[in-house]
C-alpha cells in the first residue's frame, strides 16, 4: 500500500510541475541536458551519486529521500517507472536551481532548442579541444575560455563514488559554460559586490 501512496504523490506533483510555465530556461532544465542525464543514470544505475555532484551538500537529505521512494516505485509497472524517473529528475534540476538562486520553470521535453555556444561547448568537451567555439566567442575571451577548459579537462575522468571530486568537476564545467555563453562578464557587472551562484548553469 506504501508504495502506490508515494506513487500517487508522484502523479500530483508532476500534475502540479506540468502546469508550471515552460519559459526558455538554462541548459540544465532540458531532458537532453546533462542533469537529467545524470539523474536517469543514477537511477538506472540505483547510484544516486551521479546526480548528487549537481546539488549543495545542504540539499542531500531532500534529494536522497525522494531517490529512495522513486527506486522503490519504478519496479511496479512500465508507467510507474516513467512517472517516478520524471518525478526525480524534475526534483533535481528544481533543486539545483535552487542553488543557483534561480527559479525552477519546469523540465523542458527531449528536443527543445538551446543556443548554439551552448552546443559547441558541449562538443568541444566531447571531442577534446575548443575548435567548435571558433567564431562563436571573442578573441579577447579565448586565452580565459582556454584555461577553464582545460581545467574541465583535467578534472574529468574522477571517480563517481568521490562526490567531492564530482562536484569540482561540476563547479569547472559551469564556469566553462558561463564564459562561452559570456554570461560570466555580465553576471561580474551584475553582482558587484562578488556575489555569485554556486553551479549557476
Amino acid at each position: 500500500m506504501e508504495l502506490f501512496q508515494v506513487l500517487g504523490i508522484i502523479i500530483v506533483a508532476l500534475i502540479v510541475l506540468m502546469f508550471s510555465p515552460l519559459l526558455s530556461g538554462a541548459h540544465c532544465d532540458t531532458m537532453d541536458g546533462p542533469t537529467a542525464a545524470d539523474g536517469k543514470k543514477a537511477l538506472e544505475s540505483n547510484n544516486i551519486n551521479y546526480a548528487l555532484k549537481w546539488i549543495l551538500p545542504k540539499y542531500e537529505e531532500e534529494l536522497r529521500t525522494i531517490f529512495e521512494k522513486s527506486i522503490k516505485v519504478r519496479v511496479l509497472s512500465p508507467e510507474a517507472m516513467e512517472l517516478a524517473d520524471r518525478y526525480f529528475m524534475e526534483t533535481l534540476v528544481r533543486i539545483h536551481r535552487a542553488g543557483e538562486g534561480e527559479p525552477f520553470e519546469g523540465l523542458k521535453p527531449s528536443g527543445t532548442p538551446i543556443d548554439e555556444k551552448v552546443a559547441a561547448a558541449d562538443k568541444s568537451i566531447e571531442v577534446g579541444n575548443l575548435s567548435p567555439l571558433d567564431g562563436l566567442v571573442s578573441p579577447q575571451d579565448f586565452p580565459e575560455l582556454k584555461e577553464k577548459f582545460e581545467k574541465v579537462m583535467a578534472l574529468k575522468d574522477y571517480n563517481i563514488n568521490d562526490i567531492q571530486a564530482g562536484r569540482a568537476y561540476i563547479e569547472a564545467y559551469v564556469n566553462f559554460f558561463k564564459t562561452a555563453e559570456g554570461e560570466e562578464h555580465e553576471e561580474m557587472h551584475a553582482h558587484s559586490h562578488g556575489h555569485s551562484h554556486e553551479y549557476s548553469h
